[in-house]
């Protein structure tokens, strides 16, 4: 059986076309008309922060919404599945959520955790950097968002839409916080939009006194917030400072890569907040306990629940930091849309498992499919063909944040189906939030497994050498007993019940994402 079907081609990105090739390797079943509930089965909301949740559901349109045992406090909206509200006192809520139009009805369970922590699963949207790069502007982030919901991403889970480095102007306000520069003319409106469409919006900064790309960060050379490289006039309109160049005498970016003597995190923060931002990515090298924990306490001291996402390439020595204080963190550089790069950082995760758990989740940086450039000029992923289905697959083995990275306006079938599969989906948005470990490697090929609430065995089979191999996966070596059936999530299908061990034929830097069911536990109580 060969997992993933034929031979795959590389597909190298030499302009902004799409290869019309890649239709026929996907492998993703379209969804059905009837109704099926999909995403997260587990949300958590801190008391008294507004609650903003939408339900994700695929099927035919029109379609209505129900929720039985909506505690008070909440509110549906039966025509979006959009539920908001507030919840004041600690407490778990087990409901059940309900999706119907003409052709039938599903029902899920879904649990809400009103306490401590939020990012019970790991966040799933898209982020402006690995497309726009410091090119990003309103419109752009705002087609995002637009074709995030009507490419149908939104009924599979996806939420977030988070503008990176390059939104900054100076400082002002009412809290002299960082304002929007030109190319943000309106960013409460922006907000606004994205949440009317059932979104979450998130945005970026990091605690140096300028950031990467050499906007202002939340720290500053003085105590009334003004900043020595602006004041010069050695900065373009949007505040974007250059190479040190003898006849300019513009700034050198990296001569401003380090901590201000004042503080304003309070400052952006509470900007922030009134403009409803959801998720906040906070950027520099290295992380340190000081800064990580003062936007932490920050962020927790407003009325409203913000995903706290560290960047980047975390120090391990402080992995109990990162876990007590964020949601998120980046334990890598960047990525880029090379097979080197996916399996460097993919690879290279397992010592983090100790603090990965719903709440707290380690990052290997965004997905790189699709339409990417890091600026306005754009390619299509370098990536083959089987290298995308390892890079979606592992990321989702790994409960790591799923952001896509690409010109979402742009998205193509092939690309659509990596991200649509609602069966790879539920592994990475598993409730336990286990990641999963590496528990058999020879030859270059190696074996993945993780555990799932439901008492199933996730299990990746990836090939890092470069040719095609044939592969047994023995019982044995994942720890499990007697009959199992064994499920391709890529296909969406049975492969049949097998007693000791299951064979398959991997393609070069290829991946086989299965399920075992009904696992151990299951096997014992008959």
């Amino acid at each position: 059986m060969l997992c993933l079907g034929m031979a795959f081609t590389s597909v190298q990105g030499a302009n902004t076309l799409v290869p019309d090739s890649l239709t026929k390797y996907i492998l993703t079943p379209a969804p059905k008309e009837t109704p099926r509930i999909n995403g997260a089965k587990v949300f958590g909301v801190r008391p008294g922060s507004p609650f903003f949740y939408t339900i994700a559901a695929t099927g035919k349109r029109p379609m209505q919404f129900a929720v039985k045992g909506l505690p008070q406090g909440l509110t549906l909206d039966a025509k979006t599945g959009i539920i908001k509200g507030v919840l004041a006192k600690k407490a778990t809520y087990k409901v059940t959520l309900i999706a119907k139009n003409a052709l039938g009805t599903s029902e899920r369970e879904f649990r809400i955790v009103v306490g401590d922590k939020i990012g019970l699963t790991p966040a799933m949207g898209w982020n402006s950097w690995n497309c726009w790069g410091g090119a990003v502007d309103q419109e752009k982030v705002l087609s995002s968002a637009k074709a995030m919901v009507d490419k149908g991403l939104i009924n599979h889970g996806w939420s977030y839409i988070n503008i990176d480095d390059g939104w900054q102007g100076i400082r002002g306000g009412k809290h002299n916080a960082i304002m929007p520069n030109k190319k943000f003319p309106d960013m409460k409106g922006l907000s606004d939009q994205i949440h009317a469409m059932g979104l979450h919006m998130g945005i970026y900064s990091g605690p140096w006194v300028g950031t990467y790309q050499g906007r202002v960060g939340s720290y500053a050379d003085y105590p009334d917030g003004t900043y020595d490289f602006i004041k010069s006039g050695r900065v373009d309109d949007t505040y974007l400072y250059n190479k040190t160049d003898s006849v300019t005498k513009k700034v050198n970016r990296k001569d401003l890569y380090h901590h201000g003597k004042y503080s304003f995190v309070k400052n952006d923060v509470a900007q922030w907040a009134e403009w409803n931002v959801d998720y906040l990515k906070y950027d520099w090298n290295p992380n340190d306990y000081y800064h990580v924990k003062e936007m932490h306490d920050a962020l927790k001291a407003q009325k409203r629940d913000i995903i706290y996402s560290l960047s980047n390439n975390a120090p391990y020595a402080d992995a109990v930091v990162f876990e007590q204080y964020s949601e998120l963190w980046r334990t890598t550089g960047d990525i880029r849309d090379t097979w080197k790069s996916v399996e460097s950082l993919g690879f290279s995760q397992a010592k983090w498992a100790p603090f990965v758990g719903p709440g707290h989740f380690a990052d290997p940086d965004m997905l790189v499919l699709g339409l990417v450039g890091w600026g306005p000029k754009l390619h299509y992923t370098q990536l083959t063909v089987d290298e995308q289905y390892t890079h979606m697959s592992l990321w989702s083995l790994l409960s790591s944040p799923l952001l896509i990275g690409c010109d979402m306006a742009q998205l193509d079938d092939f690309t659509l189906s990596l991200l649509t599969n609602d069966e790879v989906i539920e592994v990475n948005q598993d409730p336990m939030g286990k990641m999963a470990m590496p528990v058999f490697e020879a030859n270059q090929m190696v074996v993945y497994q993780k555990a799932l609430e439901d008492g199933s065995i996730a299990v990746g089979i990836f090939n890092r050498s470069d040719k095609a191999q044939d592969f047994k996966l023995t019982w044995k070596m994942l720890g499990v007993r007697g009959k199992q059936t064994v499920r391709d999530l890529w296909r969406q299908q049975d492969l049949g019940s097998f007693e000791k061990d299951f064979s398959t034929k991997v393609n070069s830097h290829g991946a086989c994402l299965i399920k075992l069911y009904p696992g151990n536990s299951k096997v014992l109580e008959k």
